[in-house]
């Protein structure tokens, strides 16, 4: 067995979380009863150590670099339109992964993103962090399918613009059979649209139900869906929820928690496409998806801690 496979399969234990409050009921969701809506907080993080000397060192030199990857990257954004598509793939990816770096994150990446035949594909992944975002676009450049916060966010919600991202307004639901449908265009042009479908982010202790929105897309397009299981992990390949943005957390909390770590892995594990099936509703597509991607992260909807995934 590979090393590679061995991570994937390797029993996941370690973060327990059995004082999850649960997910609100409807009519109490901050937001309204169709919002996005997980438990997730701080009792989900670890305590965070007093910083040293060496971590706020640590913190500096990545903020430099960050801010040396932002500059690379506004001349390089204002010619993609001028590169071939191969081109602006590899600039692109190029830049998340250099970005990713800058923060002291390691991606390491199991199977391919290859795709046959000129249609889009949807790309579908559990949520943990701003973490993803980067991810997915290293692996391979993709249209987010993103809330409209996300535009605000300095660097990566620049990258997310630039890289003709689709914003949606989770408040209420009128605007969304419109993005819907901007979606299955783009993928019936050939695009990748990249989602969340969980809406919101978990602590990776505990995850959230995909919903089904995005998945209508793909069905009313005709294109296959591609999972995608994100795992954070310790250097050591214990799983952490050191890199989860949730709760409270502004997007600055978040990114100086994680400058201040030694380092942190993330493990993006990208499964085989799967395609409707004939008659195939978009809640069944999604249960599909919700399944393959478990199948890594070994944690159910719902569910309040890690089982070990089947080997």
């Amino acid at each position: 067995m590979s090393a590679e496979r061995a991570r994937v399969t390797a029993p996941r234990a370690g973060i327990v979380h059995p004082t999850h409050p649960g997910v609100p009921a409807l009519a109490h969701r901050p937001g309204g009863p169709w919002a996005p809506c997980s438990p997730c907080g701080p009792d989900c993080l670890p305590a965070p150590a007093r910083p040293g000397v060496a971590a706020r060192l640590r913190v500096s030199r990545r903020l430099a670099a960050l801010s040396c990857w932002v500059l690379v990257a506004v001349p390089l954004v204002a010619v993609l339109p001028l590169c071939r598509t191969r081109g602006r793939r590899r600039v692109t990816s190029g830049l998340f992964r250099g970005v990713l770096g800058a923060t002291g994150v390691r991606l390491r990446v199991t199977g391919s993103m290859s795709h046959e035949g000129s249609s889009g594909v949807l790309v579908v992944a559990n949520h943990l962090s701003w973490i993803d975002v980067l991810a997915l676009g290293a692996v391979q450049p993709v249209r987010m399918l993103a809330k409209r916060e996300v535009r605000d966010w300095p660097v990566i919600g620049w990258l997310a613009q630039r890289s003709g991202a689709l914003f949606v307004d989770r408040s209420g639901l009128r605007g969304l059979p419109e993005v819907v449908a901007d979606a299955a265009a783009a993928l019936r042009a050939g695009a990748s649209i990249g989602v969340f479908p969980e809406g919101t982010t978990w602590c990776g202790s505990a995850s959230g139900p995909f919903r089904r929105a995005a998945f209508q897309a793909a069905i009313d397009a005709g294109v296959p869906v591609r999972p995608v299981s994100i795992d954070l992990r310790l250097p050591d390949g214990r799983p952490t929820t050191e890199g989860a943005f949730v709760g409270d957390q502004t997007l600055f909390d978040s990114l100086l928690r994680v400058l201040r770590l030694p380092a942190l892995v993330c493990e993006a594990t990208v499964h085989p496409q799967i395609t409707p099936l004939p008659g195939e509703d978009r809640r069944a597509l999604a249960l599909r998806a919700q399944d393959v991607v478990a199948s890594v992260t070994g944690v159910r909807a719902g569910s309040r801690e890690r089982t070990a995934p089947p080997a």
